[in-house]
């Protein structure tokens, strides 16, 4: 059974670990980078984590996954339409980006980058972590045409990463406003019922 002191202290590496892939991916997030970051005598790592830096990456990312969940399906329940619940989600990164400074963005992806053949663990983590906010972003929008509605929704994940991308380089979050606005149109448009064809 975990102290509180040991929980504490395995707690601050998986939020070290957060931290360092949100901004570097898992090459900035290094044994020794995840020690100083959270304080943890080296030892510790291995005492909580016996397999390394995979494991605790793993671990992290998971917690990273049910974390930024919680956050889209927070930011979409502020809309009343899919059109204003699709601005809403895109008004929420771009201000989770300019609170950060612009110098973090989604663990997930960002570890995608770094992702070498032999990760397969990581990469099937976090190809669950993002067909869950796929689902999720689904759910909430409710579409006519269920093909449609997921397509849409995965393309507002990509939309999501992608935005991350250009605002780290440009410093700011209108690529989240223009990519919100954009897809909220077409949000708009397939939340209609189809016409049949006669």
């Amino acid at each position: 059974m975990a102290t509180p002191t040991s929980a504490g202290t395995r707690d601050r590496m998986v939020e070290a670990t957060i931290a360092l892939m949100r901004r570097s991916g898992l090459s900035g997030a290094g044994i020794n980078e995840i020690v100083r970051e959270s304080g943890a005598p080296k030892g510790s790592v291995y005492h909580y984590f016996p397999g390394g830096k995979q494991q605790i990456a793993q671990e992290a990312l998971a917690f990273h996954s049910r974390r930024v969940l919680a956050f889209i399906d927070a930011s979409l329940a502020g809309g009343r339409t899919p059109a204003a619940k699709v601005k809403a989600l895109f008004e929420a990164f771009a201000q989770r980006l300019e609170k950060g400074a612009f110098g973090a963005s989604c663990a997930a992806g960002a570890v995608c980058l770094d992702l070498d053949e032999d990760d397969g663990a990581l990469r099937e983590t976090i190809a669950t972590a993002f067909a869950n906010w796929v689902a999720l972003i689904d759910r909430h929008l409710a579409f006519p045409d269920a093909r449609r509605a997921r397509s849409f929704a995965g393309v507002v994940l990509t939309a999501i990463e992608g935005a991350y991308i250009r605002g780290r380089a440009e410093r700011s979050g209108q690529p989240f406003r223009d990519a919100g606005q954009w897809l909220s149109e077409a949000a708009a448009r397939e939340a209609r019922p189809r016409e049949r064809k006669s």
